[in-house]
């Protein structure tokens, strides 16, 4: 069963030509979509409104990347500020696919081999019945491992405390290993490491970013 993402897509992500409207169909065959399928392949789940994407992806161009979001409003504005930022409406390097990450695993299988993801801000679900929907939940971990290539590494931005200490333990207990934490990026900032949208906003507001950098052990 394919559950698609509300409001669906667009006419404007429709008619682009790094909009991948039916994600479900691509399982296993998502590298087939660059040009240079070989090169190391990355995903932003909770893209947004694309900024972190948009730079990384111009600041990277021998990098793949698949963006995902369930918003489409959203992936909207993603599509603009990634194609103004690499000066064409078809940026080789860049996928984008609206979805809901909960059930990532209806759309990406062993075939992809991820080398990394990135999780910024993602809803941190404070209340303890909603926990496993946090997206560095062990539940999401495990469902990340089927198409994560050995030595991946996840890299996780927030600005919320309980969420970062919580997602620590739950990629040790998904069997990766913590390669870096930062407890407040302004004071130990990531060299060429894209600020997003909400970093900025909680950053001016005086919020601490916290980072983690978690690698699989696989």
């Amino acid at each position: 069963m394919h559950i698609r993402p509300k409001p669906w897509a667009r006419p404007e992500l429709e008619a682009s030509p790094i909009f991948v409207p039916k994600p479900w169909e691509e399982k296993n065959h998502w590298r087939t979509h660059f040009a240079h399928p070989e090169r190391p392949l990355f995903g932003e789940f909770g893209c947004g409104k694309g900024q972190f994407m948009a730079q990384t992806a111009a600041a990277h161009p021998k990098t793949n990347f698949i963006a995902v979001d369930m918003i489409d409003t959203m992936l909207g504005i993603a599509r603009r500020k990634i194609t103004i930022a690499q000066n064409t409406e078809h940026p080789a390097n860049v996928l984008l696919t609206a979805w809901d990450i909960e059930r990532i695993e209806q759309i990406f299988g062993p075939g992809e081999h991820f080398d990394g993801l990135f999780i910024n801000f993602c809803n941190p679900w404070p209340k303890r019945q909603k926990h496993k929907k946090r997206l560095t939940h062990i539940r999401q971990l495990e469902k990340y491992k089927v198409f994560l290539a050995s030595q991946a590494v996840i890299h996780f931005k927030t600005d919320d405390d309980n969420l970062f200490k919580d997602s620590l333990g739950y990629f040790t207990a998904a069997g990766f290993a913590i390669a870096d934490i930062r407890r407040d990026l302004a004071a130990a900032p990531i060299e060429g490491y894209v600020v997003t949208e909400h970093e900025a906003m909680f950053s001016t507001k005086g919020f601490p970013i916290k980072y983690a950098r978690a690698v699989l052990k696989k």
